[in-house]
């Protein structure tokens, strides 16, 4: 192609001067000139003509390549910030996984990851954190919920940024390195506590009230070497024990429960009946179930529609965040819109409700029953540890009430004890004294009868004599009126 190109322009050349000497008797000499000085100059400057046309047509093609590139990195963008719907192995796209990081953000509210504990008493315990332990500037949001904060801690400051607001109540976690993970997480809860004092990198805390036993173990041995701080109690959900890419369907409301998850996560720290409890989470219900856990999957038979907002406008600080009748009085919260506070339900859209709402939806005539299924039901740990701690402070009392009664009972065992081993003597020397008091009773017996037999033979023979003396006083005074008559008889006769 080059030699073709050269040969052309020879032949245009070789012709430019032809024509030039054939127009020589009818030009003038500024006109050759001028001829001539145009054709050297086209001449010149073909060649950086030719490099710009080179270039244009390389810089042309990775123009092509770059808006095919940018077609395919477009698309590409698309996936990653909405998902693909039709790749189930795609997932999630960005914007979904930054509203629930948002969400995970706004519930968890600021924390503070991979404090380390330099020292611990009883109403001390100082925790460090280094941007190397941390990854991350000091003070810094890990998961980029409070970008101000961390914008604000690696921008220079005149004064120092305390690490942890002073007076700031946190509640503390015991941080665990996880199977293959490079990364740690919260495992263990250590109580709730108040930061008394705060540095750029080291904070200071002291407990609101009476740690558990176990909690006070594990600070004062060391074994929570590396701790969490958060803001607020983490909220309890469904999705977090959900295995990876498990999708609800007619079985699992949810998705399939991770069975390895919870079990190590919960197995030796709940009762049989709470791990079933997520085990089950969102299964299909059985008789037995409580009737705060079971949930109905219903069928709409016809177009129904509810109203969700509440007239009433006030913050969920003033009162919550829905009215007595479960409609949304916070405006974060309302529907507003075109419906004004209204949400239809078409035929043949599922929805799952609550057991009651279900059966208010069947009196209606509006639905029928699909399904029915077991869901765990939450816990909001703000009020299960205020109740656990006034559960464990009832049986701290109850403990030293037991502990008192118990105490009379081994004193009240003890005397007793004292009194039946005093009883026993007493039975024992009673029992000497019956077999001593039956000898003399025996012995006794034997001389009352003995002197009864006596007596009798005694009665007899007084008895004898006393015959034997009205026989001779017989005798006597018949023998004396015999005198008494020969006395007489000699009297008178003289």
């Amino acid at each position: 192609m080059k030699f073709v190109l050269l040969a052309v322009l020879i032949f245009a050349v070789i012709g430019f001067f032809v024509v030039v000497w054939k127009a020589a008797r009818d030009w003038r000499w500024y006109q050759i000139v001028a001829a001539v000085f145009t054709m050297l100059l086209a001449v010149t400057f073909m060649f950086p003509v030719a490099g710009v046309l080179k270039s244009r047509a390389a810089w042309h093609q990775v123009y092509e390549e770059q808006v095919v590139w940018v077609e395919r990195v477009e698309d590409e963008q698309q996936v990653i910030k909405h998902g693909d719907p039709a790749d189930p192995t795609v997932g999630e796209g960005v914007i979904s996984l930054a509203q629930k990081l948002s969400k995970l953000g706004v519930e968890a509210g600021r924390r503070w990851r991979s404090l380390r504990l330099q020292t611990a008493d009883a109403n001390s315990i100082t925790l460090v954190q280094s941007a190397a332990d941390a990854g991350i500037l000091p003070g810094a949001d890990p998961m980029g919920a409070d970008p101000a904060a961390a914008a604000d801690a690696a921008a220079p400051a005149a004064a120092p940024v305390p690490l942890v607001p002073d007076g700031l109540v946190v509640y503390g976690y015991a941080e665990q390195p996880q199977p293959n993970a490079q990364f740690t997480i919260p495992m263990f809860y250590l109580g709730e506590f108040r930061v008394t004092a705060s540095a750029p990198n080291q904070v200071t805390i002291s407990p609101t009230g009476p740690l558990e036993a176990a909690q006070e173990q594990a600070i004062a041995s060391r074994q929570a070497s590396l701790w969490s701080l958060y803001e607020m109690l983490p909220l309890d959900g469904h999705e977090p024990f959900i295995a990876d890419g498990s999708e609800p369907d007619n079985q699992n409301v949810f998705g399939r429960v991770d069975d390895e998850l919870v079990r190590r996560l919960l197995g030796n720290r709940v009762s049989e009946d709470t791990l079933n409890d997520y085990l089950r989470d969102g299964s299909r219900a059985t008789p037995n179930d409580r009737p705060e856990s079971r949930w109905v999957k219903v069928e709409f038979t016809k177009s129904y529609t509810d109203e969700v907002d509440s007239p009433d406008q006030r913050g969920a600080l003033d009162g919550g965040f829905f009215d007595g009748n479960g409609r949304a009085v916070d405006s974060r919260l309302q529907r507003g819109g075109e419906d004004q506070g209204k949400v239809t339900f078409k035929t043949g859209t599922q929805i799952v409700v609550k057991e009651e709402a279900a059966n208010q939806l069947f009196d209606d005539g509006v639905a029928r029953l699909v399904d029915t299924y077991f869901v765990r039901p939450l816990n909001d740990y703000r009020f299960v540890l205020r109740r656990n701690r006034l559960r464990l402070t009832e049986l701290a009392i109850r403990q030293e009430e037991l502990k008192f009664e118990a105490q009379v009972l081994q004193d009240a065992i003890d005397a007793t004890v004292t009194m039946l081993t005093t009883n026993q003597d007493i039975k024992v020397k009673l029992e000497l004294d019956l077999t001593q008091t039956q000898v003399e009773k025996r012995a006794i017996t034997e001389y009352h009868d003995k002197l009864e037999k006596e007596l009798t033979a005694t009665r007899q023979l007084l008895l004898r004599l006393y015959e034997s003396n009205q026989t001779l006083e017989r005798q006597l005074d018949q023998i004396h009126r015999q005198v008494v008559g020969r006395m007489e008889a000699l009297t008178s006769a003289q």
